[in-house]
């Protein structure tokens, strides 16, 4: 992992944030660093307010009040253009794949490319073959439609487009879910792969225990409107909150904390 130094902007920084839905409050005064270069898990409980938070980040929603900074720019009334420009420098793999069924999965890739590059069709079908060939898919897939593929092809088609633009920042939701274990490796050793190759800044949410193990460089815990945990699943370990023990206590915690190689 690229450690933060003075010199070196963060990846996300959130201070102080607020978030309510009418009296509903989601998240109270949530402060988080995310440092570029690391593969960052965000976990946490069913309406711990962590896809409101990726929401927040991706310029999808605006919190009641605070602080985001994504790559060093203040999202707090960001202009079309700036947001615009922000949202090219990352990549976004959403948990259904979201991708469109009446493209194929070469048009799928490369459509981030023809909105926003100026290049010429036979090029962005090449760069198209190129990201999906990335995340281990044959070029054949190319011709496919969604519907053809599998679960972990779906996934995979995804996260090729999440690439198209040659991202800084990856966010990565659920990407593992659904799959079977075999699958679930795959992707696993492919978002450590892209990581090391590229250097990116790598922000997942999950509920996968292999993941957080295996992957993971830190995991923040979500809970009560806050983060009640923050570091390594090894450090997290120590800590007694119960948002936090859930993810290490029972046969899945014990199973999952026993494979770390």
């Amino acid at each position: 992992m690229n450690a933060l130094t003075p010199e070196t902007t963060p990846a996300i920084e959130i201070s102080q944030l607020t978030t309510r839905f009418g009296k509903h409050v989601v998240h109270a005064d949530l402060d988080l660093l995310v440092h570029q270069g690391e593969i960052f898990a965000l976990v946490g409980g069913s309406g711990s307010g962590k896809s409101t938070l990726l929401r927040e980040i991706i310029l999808l929603q605006q919190p009641a009040s605070g602080s985001i900074k994504v790559l060093g720019v203040d999202l707090e009334n960001i202009s079309d253009t700036a947001a615009l420009a922000l949202r090219q420098r990352w990549g976004v793999m959403f948990q259904s794949g979201g991708l469109f069924g009446s493209l194929t999965i070469r048009e799928n890739v490369g459509l981030p490319l023809r909105e926003h590059s100026g290049l010429a069709d036979p090029l962005i079908d090449e760069i198209a073959d190129w990201k999906l060939a990335m995340t281990g898919l044959e070029p054949s897939v190319g011709a496919q439609y969604p519907s053809e593929l599998s679960g972990g092809m779906m996934k995979r088609a995804s996260l090729a487009r999440a690439l198209a633009l040659d991202p800084e920042l990856l966010f990565l939701d659920e990407p593992t879910s659904g799959l079977d274990p075999e699958s679930a490796e795959e992707i696993d050793q492919l978002i450590k792969k892209l990581r090391d190759l590229f250097g990116l800044g790598i922000v997942i949410i999950t509920h996968d225990l292999d993941l957080l193990w295996q992957v993971a460089d830190r995991v923040g815990v979500l809970a009560d409107g806050k983060v009640q945990g923050l570091g390594s699943m090894a450090e997290l370990a120590h800590l007694d909150h119960p948002a936090v023990r859930k993810f290490f206590d029972g046969p899945r915690g014990r199973a999952a904390q026993s494979g770390v190689k």
